[in-house]
């Protein structure tokens, strides 16, 4: 029986109070499942890994569990990490280089903690330790390390401290080491950060000493198993029914949508909601720096991009890849975020005829949005004058949405404003909705000049979509 299917139940009532045993249960259950029969929670996760007895020193027990471990390790070799080997065969090692170990080790592990540390060994070398409650959790959107002893989580929006810990700053960098082997990257002395992501598609970024201070730090990003749908955040009040009707169209239409917010306001949700109203037919290119969208077309080729290996070498950009993707005969380009240079070749690309095409960028509103564009394409090397920078933006850019956070921790839609060109060397805006006092997004009134041009793309929008509501203020802005 392969590991990933077990469950443990034969062992889940004479341990029913340990929390040791949720742990290996969330190892053991299907991704995003909690334990069968309780509900995962950050008050029953342990302290620490193994109750040994109480006169054994935590360092060496913890200096015992490294040694059995990488003797296993060695052993195995790539069976462990390809997961062809059987519980009862990994059980067995286990025990012989527990035996083994304790040779030479000052730790004691009395008869009765022994199947607890051989538990605690499984969890560490194929879950993620301590975090795997909490990965298991499926309302736990972030997780994060602020080294061995401090642990936070967000849910719903909101940041809470947990009461999970690792034994020891190794022990929590053996966890980083294992997701970041999963993502193919690796952090050490010389490389001391690194971002990548899961099996499930979670985001993980580390950074270890020296450049963290207070030992290694680990941030994952957790998304839902299955993808937020336009329902999902028309029912969490992210959007309105208007404004999904008019984004949909916007994307039908190829108009080229930039979707602003600050950090964690569901920029990616909204662009992987946004992308899912691309025809079917159409061939989609998506750039990203950690592989976060996911698509339900046939026709899609992903790309993302390469840090540099241990030499300094063979780093692959967004800048490149989206170079790249204009030679792939794509219909539509989604970059998951522009930062950087990369905003002037997208910027090319929606003026070459590659309409339609989507992407984020980090910004308080939707002018900071324009100049973080042209910030960004100043960055990018090329030299060219700042009126020319905004011709580009204003040509190439036709809605912006704005996302922001709620003192709740909810993402809502804040405003969707139309570029409507250029009036001397100001770009200006023109809202389409805004998000009143009351918190409602109404529409301004103002009917967008794309809706010709949605309607001759056959992507026409009713007039009552644009009708204002009392409470909805008529604005128009320039920058």
């Amino acid at each position: 029986m392969k590991l990933s299917s077990r469950l443990g139940d034969d062992r889940k009532n004479s341990r029913s109070n340990s929390g040791l045993a949720v742990a290996v249960q969330a190892r053991r259950a299907p991704a995003g499942a909690a334990p069968a029969g309780r509900r995962i929670s950050t008050s029953a996760t342990p302290q620490t890994p193994v109750r040994a007895a109480q006169a054994t020193d935590v360092s060496a027990l913890d200096d015992l569990r490294a040694k059995v471990r990488t003797a296993v390790v060695s052993e195995l070799g790539p069976r462990l990490a390809e997961a062809t080997i059987e519980d009862d065969e990994l059980r067995r090692l286990l025990t012989k280089n527990l035996d083994k170990a304790m040779r030479t080790s000052t730790a004691t592990v009395g008869p009765a903690e022994r199947e607890e540390f051989i538990e605690a060994t499984l969890s560490d070398m194929l879950g993620w330790g301590p975090l795997t409650p909490l990965m298991a959790d499926p309302t736990v959107t972030e997780v994060m390390c602020n080294g061995s002893d401090t642990v936070y989580v967000e849910r719903e929006g909101k940041v809470e401290l947990t009461d999970v810990r690792f034994p020891s700053d190794r022990a929590l960098r053996h966890v980083i080491d294992r997701m970041l082997a999963v993502a193919g990257r690796r952090v050490d002395e010389a490389s001391p950060m690194a971002d990548g992501r899961l099996a499930d598609g979670s985001r993980i970024n580390a950074i270890i000493p020296p450049l963290a201070t207070g030992g290694p730090v680990l941030t994952v990003r957790r998304f839902p198993e299955t993808a937020m749908t336009v329902a999902d955040l028309i029912g969490k009040e992210t959007l309105s029914t208007d404004v999904a009707v008019f984004l949909e169209a916007a994307v039908r239409g190829k108009l080229n949508i930039l979707v602003s917010g600050g950090t964690s306001t569901g920029k990616t949700t909204l662009l992987n909601v946004l992308s899912g109203f691309i025809p079917a037919n159409e061939r989609i290119i998506t750039i990203e720096d950690a592989a976060e969208l996911r698509l339900a077309q046939s026709h899609v080729v992903g790309l993302e991009a390469r840090p540099a290996n241990i030499e300094g070498a063979g780093r692959i950009t967004i800048r490149d890849l989206v170079r790249n993707a204009l030679r792939m005969r794509p219909d539509r380009i989604v970059v998951g975020e522009v930062r950087g240079g990369e905003a002037i070749d997208m910027l090319q690309a929606m003026n070459t005829g590659h309409e339609g095409s989507l992407t984020t960028v980090h910004a308080n509103s939707t002018r900071d949005a324009l100049l973080r564009l042209e910030t960004m394409v100043l960055m990018s090397g090329v030299d060219l004058p700042l009126r020319a920078v905004r011709e580009q933006i204003a040509s190439s850019i036709d809605l912006i949405v704005q996302l922001d956070r709620r003192s709740d921790g909810g993402r809502v839609v804040s405003a969707v404003s139309e570029v409507q060109g250029r009036e001397g060397d100001t770009i200006t805006l023109q809202d389409v909705f805004t998000r009143t006092s009351q918190g409602a997004i109404r529409a301004t009134g103002l009917r967008p000049r794309c809706a010709e041009r949605l309607a001759q793309h056959g992507a026409s929008i009713p007039t009552s979509v644009f009708r204002a509501s009392t409470s909805a203020p008529k604005q128009r802005g320039r920058r």
